[in-house]
């Protein structure tokens, strides 16, 4: 009988006011890691279901805009691309981007398009913008693939740097995680940002080096420049993967920095503001 009891024995979660603002509690995620993979799955199938390309959109758009830049920028502008062909110079470029852009849209609108879970389910409510981070990554391996079929195309071997490339790549998703948050809280309030975010993305691929290398940008600016996080993984990505001319070391520094900043604050913005989710939402 006892045995018959303790089989049916239940998890039990006791809900608690937080005593600090910082206190993030990365056991309770992963005690909720079945939900995170469910609402990834869901956001996966969404995105693929009843469309004619299917998973053939995680690389059309990379591709098409890469066309468009080596016409214009590869071929009339005659942008340098590190002695590597502009056509995989950019679309190394391109592959992170999209991965950090298509996140941060996600997680922007992830709580306002979860809005009746939030209000009725008790879960750790950070778990909605990590889900973010998943249905993008699959977009990029697919992506991923096209990339290396373009280098063995074009001749361009990797290097030994490219044992470097998941560093990169973990640093595109903290600065995508740490943007995420605070985009999502801040939409839960103020439903505009769902339109402001398209126009940062689409202004911040000009200010991140896609098109053209950072050495391009005038020095006395360079330290600003590499305040944006992306500027380090863009540049980092190619160094390691394509084995460009230069090593962006002092650029990947300052954007790491800004990137662990980013997640940080957006944490800390997160946890003040999300007692008030369920009711504002």
């Amino acid at each position: 009988m006892m045995d018959e009891i303790q089989q049916r024995r239940v998890q039990i979660t006791v809900v608690e006011p937080r005593r600090r603002l910082a206190d993030f509690n990365l056991r309770e995620l992963w005690d909720y890691r079945d939900l995170l993979l469910f609402l990834a799955w869901r956001d996966i199938s969404i995105r693929y279901i009843q469309t004619l390309l299917c998973s053939s959109w995680a690389f059309v758009q990379p591709v098409l805009t890469m066309l468009v830049f080596t016409i214009f920028f590869g071929n009339m502008a005659g942008v340098p691309s590190e002695g590597v062909p502009y056509p995989v110079f950019t679309l190394a470029a391109l592959l992170p981007w999209q991965y950090f852009s298509t996140t941060l849209g996600n997680a922007a609108n992830s709580l306002v398009n979860n809005a009746n879970l939030l209000s009725k389910v008790y879960f750790p409510r950070p778990l909605i913008p990590v889900t973010s981070l998943l249905p993008p990554a699959v977009d990029f391996l697919i992506a991923f693939v096209v990339l290396l079929g373009m280098m063995f195309f074009y001749r361009v071997a990797p290097t030994w740097n490219v044992i470097w490339l998941p560093a990169f790549m973990a640093l595109a998703v903290v600065t995508a995680l740490g943007a995420g948050l605070w985009f999502a809280a801040m939409n839960v309030k103020y439903r505009d940002v769902r339109y402001i975010v398209p126009v940062l993305v689409q202004f911040g691929i000009f200010v991140s080096p896609v098109a053209y290398p950072s050495r391009l940008v005038p020095a006395k600016w360079r330290a600003l420049y590499a305040l944006n996080p992306m500027a380090g993984v863009i540049e980092g990505f190619r160094w390691a993967l394509l084995g460009t001319d230069s090593v962006p070391g002092s650029l990947i520094a300052v954007s790491s920095g800004a990137a662990l900043i980013l997640l940080v604050s957006g944490l800390f913005y997160f946890r003040h503001t999300e007692k008030t989710f369920a009711d504002v939402i």
